[in-house]
């Protein structure tokens, strides 16, 4: 094990990998990564799913069967993610039950462009969690306000959820209570709380990406000097919010029942700007009861050089604040800055899943000559 893979570990952070592939399982990789690095979860999204296809050989032979039985692109689309993120759940089923559950997760997407419908996002998710049947999968789903309520309803089935594109604190406390809202549900239904799971990805380093493109047209030396320190703020001030939401009577009368916490993960951990640490979204983010989700060159660069050194988000919620009110008193907007980034986030989402169905279409047609 890394010692600075371990020091985050041992910090309350599980180290998840953004990155799957077919090569990536079959090779031995992502559980050498388990066993070497720390990481005890996989994310996936649908650019991820298309690069490794366009680039991998082990997808051909599954691909000629889809193409010589006709299959649709969609179809195929479920079947060739839903094979890889199945096998990827088996690679990490010891670490799940090692975890009780917590970890050795394997989270995949509901196609965004349900992303504004609830009952697509519904449909699909139970689609997704009875195909690839395994219990340490997580389906995510888009924290828009129609996903808000999708995510409750799938909670209420006993799916276990990873929310994604979290970019506000108001939405996120709205997620918090989607999830209690669908424990409560399933408690109804009678489903064992203790079984579901969830964590609710806030997304960082695109928040330092916009406002930072914002400080530069304001131009001043305190605009300046605010530079990258927005996505830090803002995800220290979700964590204030998250043992608020977590220490409340509400959930108390959950946990009674066995309800597990719904962790904070910090996704888009990768730094955008070469001129800030490769690290800062990991290691000034660490933290107990939470998830980190990295590309693998993140992790790389923790591995070699973060420095982590215990807690270093609870002691700043009035430092956060201090940076979001510096930020707004220069007339930057926080409710436009993310209600752009969630709009452009459901674009992107959607482009990615376009991409992918336009590479699984070639692969067909190129299997089927």
């Amino acid at each position: 094990m890394n010692d600075r893979l371990t020091a985050l570990s041992d910090a309350g952070v599980s180290i998840w990998l953004d990155d799957l592939s077919r090569e990536r399982i079959a090779s031995g990789n992502l559980a050498d990564l388990v066993k070497t690095r720390s990481v005890v979860g996989v994310t996936t999204n649908p650019t991820i799913f298309a690069s490794a296809m366009a680039e991998g050989e082990r997808y051909e032979p599954q691909v000629r069967e889809l193409a010589a039985s006709e299959t649709s692109v969609d179809d195929a689309i479920f079947a060739l993610t839903t094979t890889d993120v199945r096998d990827a759940c088996d690679v990490l089923a010891p670490v799940y039950e090692a975890t009780g559950g917590v970890d050795g997760r394997v989270s995949i997407e509901v196609d965004p462009g349900a992303a504004h419908d609830t009952a697509e996002t519904v449909r699909q998710a139970s689609k997704l969690w009875t195909g690839v049947d395994r219990e340490n999968l997580f389906i995510k789903i888009p924290a828009t306000t129609e996903g808000l309520p999708g995510i409750t309803e799938v909670l209420a089935e006993g799916i276990s959820v990873n929310v994604t594109l979290i970019f506000a604190l108001e939405r996120y406390r709205g997620v918090m209570d989607a999830y209690l809202s669908g424990l409560e549900q399933a408690a109804v239904n009678g489903h064992d709380l203790s079984r579901i799971h969830s964590v609710a990805s806030f997304f960082v380093s695109r928040v330092d990406s916009e406002v930072d493109e914002r400080l530069d047209a304001v131009g001043s030396e305190e605009a300046k000097a605010l530079k990258g320190k927005a996505a830090v703020a803002n995800a220290r001030l979700a964590y204030e919010a998250y043992e608020a939401v977590f220490s409340s009577e509400r959930f108390e009368a959950l946990a009674a029942q066995g309800a597990n916490r719904q962790r904070p993960l910090w996704a888009s951990t990768g730094v955008k700007d070469p001129s800030y640490s490769d690290t800062m979204y990991v290691t000034e983010l660490v933290v107990a009861n939470t998830v980190n989700t990295m590309p693998e060159k993140t992790l790389d660069a923790v591995a070699d050089h973060g420095e982590v050194t215990g807690d270093a988000v609870t002691s700043s919620y009035d430092a956060a604040r201090d940076v979001l009110q510096s930020i707004a008193a220069l007339g930057i907007s926080y409710d436009d800055v993310v209600a752009v980034l969630e709009r452009e986030g459901v674009e992107k989402f959607a482009a990615s899943w376009s991409e992918l169905a336009e590479t699984v279409r070639t692969e067909l047609e190129k299997a089927a000559r």
